[in-house]
């Protein structure tokens, strides 16, 4: 009788519209929460500050390039911390600027979980069911994220979606949407080694010239071309002065918190930069679907542990690269001990289910969120170095493109 009725429940979680109604639920949940929360008030600016603020900056952003106001400039009287993105980022925000905001934060995250969800359909070659357990995996971090009302899950999505038209040969799509994730949040850049697993290199470095050069002089639609460049300028002079002592949720943060060390920051980068490009060197492996797909996991996780800055709601990114590695090859001992470390510490602990005394004295000080993550992703680069993926089981190496050309 209970061994009927798990199957049941098993099927209907295997169900795709089931998944998605999970990842609709889960957007309208967090999205109406953070819109009925009443305000902040910050004592020092004298001002109340919505409970999404993050979605407020986006979409002031809009407003402010319209008026030819500095985007990243500290606005305090209308909105909490700078807007660091592209003035092409703010362009785009322009379809939810003048939308109530309870309707365009709901639409906002929505576009970001259905990216993602969406993404995940048509990655080839996995199962309906691999891909129902890669989201019923991330839904908790995507919770998280989805209450930040912040754009890392469109971005996890753009990656998706870039790989997915990799694999199809159509690179004209693929270096738009990874040209995209750049002019959301810089670190996407690291996204462009993707491309070399594919033939077709001067083509690839072709269309991104030219759809960088579209992104970059796009809002002169909405601004003439002096002030956009005065908008370039100030976004310069940001990214200049917009250094931090922070160490994140993140290998700087792991090195000083476990063991006291406190390397610079380059150096550190430069180190996880040799070791992410390293099996790049095995061309041999390019015509496996397994070793492509697990060089874009190891990407998703190398930029969040890598980056000095990365706080909770960043790590649907990583989150999603150790969904791809876990859920594409097969189970051993120690990757189902290390998902399931990932599970707990990265994605439940910043929700109420978890106990508060552990998050406090555990997960915050020892940077918990992020140290799973790390090992796993040692782990992908080391299997990447090594691992022959020509032996990958045949419904994960199927190759989309020849070896490369």
């Amino acid at each position: 009788m209970l061994n009927a009725r798990y199957q049941t429940v098993r099927r209907f979680l295997a169900k795709e519209r089931v998944q998605l109604a999970a990842f609709v639920a889960i957007t309208l949940i967090a999205s109406i929460q953070r819109y009925l929360i009443p305000n902040q008030f910050d004592v020092a600016n004298q001002i109340a500050y919505t409970n999404y603020n993050n979605y407020v900056i986006f979409k002031n952003a809009f407003i402010h390039l319209l008026n030819d106001k500095n985007l990243y400039a500290l606005h305090l009287t209308e909105q909490l911390d700078l807007f660091k993105y592209s003035p092409t980022f703010a362009l785009f925000m322009g379809l939810f600027a003048y939308l109530p905001d309870w309707l365009g934060l709901i639409l906002w995250n929505l576009l970001n979980t259905l990216t993602v969800f969406y993404g995940i359909t048509h990655l080839p070659y996995l199962s309906a069911g691999v891909k129902g357990n890669i989201r019923w995996f991330m839904l908790p971090e995507l919770l998280t994220a989805t209450q930040n009302s912040q754009s890392n899950s469109l971005i996890l999505g753009l990656f998706l979606w870039s790989f997915i038209y990799m694999e199809r040969g159509k690179l004209i799509w693929a270096s738009l949407l990874m040209l995209l994730t750049v002019f959301i949040k810089l670190f996407g850049v690291v996204g462009f080694m993707l491309f070399m697993l594919y033939p077709r290199k001067p083509a690839a470095i072709g269309y991104t010239v030219a759809w960088g050069l579209l992104l970059l002089i796009l809002p002169v639609v909405a601004v003439s071309l002096p002030q956009l460049i005065g908008q370039y300028q100030n976004w310069l002079v940001m990214l200049e002065h917009d250094h931090s002592s922070s160490i994140g949720l993140s290998v700087m943060g792991w090195l000083y918190t476990w063991f006291s060390l406190d390397p610079p920051k380059v150096v550190v980068v430069v180190l996880g930069a040799i070791g992410l490009l390293l099996p790049l060197a095995r061309t041999s492996q390019y015509a496996h679907y397994s070793f492509r797909l697990l060089v874009l996991a190891s990407v998703l996780l190398w930029v969040i542990i890598f980056n000095h800055k990365a706080e909770s709601a960043t790590f649907i990114i990583a989150i999603g690269g150790v969904a791809l590695w876990y859920f594409s090859q097969p189970a051993s001992l120690i990757n189902r001990a290390l998902v399931i470390l990932a599970f707990v510490f990265t994605s439940l602990s910043p929700l109420d289910i978890f106990p508060s005394i552990l998050r406090e004295t555990l997960v915050y000080p020892y940077v918990l969120k992020a140290v799973f993550c790390i090992a796993i992703w040692g782990k992908i680069i080391v299997s990447l170095l090594t691992d022959d993926w020509s032996l990958a089981p045949l419904a994960s190496r199927q190759p989309a493109v020849s070896p490369v050309g």
